[in-house]
């Protein structure tokens, strides 16, 4: 089953650390966002296969963003 990865929060992109076609495993880091000056880690959640990442360093998301999928 997919894994649809959202923003939580408004907040950059300070950096991807996944990419398509990465194995992860349950807590693995793919992406870290940075907001008010904290770094959020954004985990997987399952262990899979990273089909998409949705999102670029600099970017600006938005709650309920897509930022990644695992499969």
């Amino acid at each position: 089953m997919a894994q649809t990865i959202r923003a939580e929060m408004v907040a950059s992109v300070h950096s991807v650390l996944s990419d398509v076609g990465d194995e992860v495993v349950i807590g693995d880091t793919l992406v870290i966002l940075e907001s008010m000056k904290m770094e959020i880690p954004v985990l997987a959640e399952q262990a899979g296969v990273v089909s998409e990442i949705s999102v670029a360093v600099g970017d600006v998301v938005r709650e309920g963003d897509v930022i990644a999928i695992v499969i």
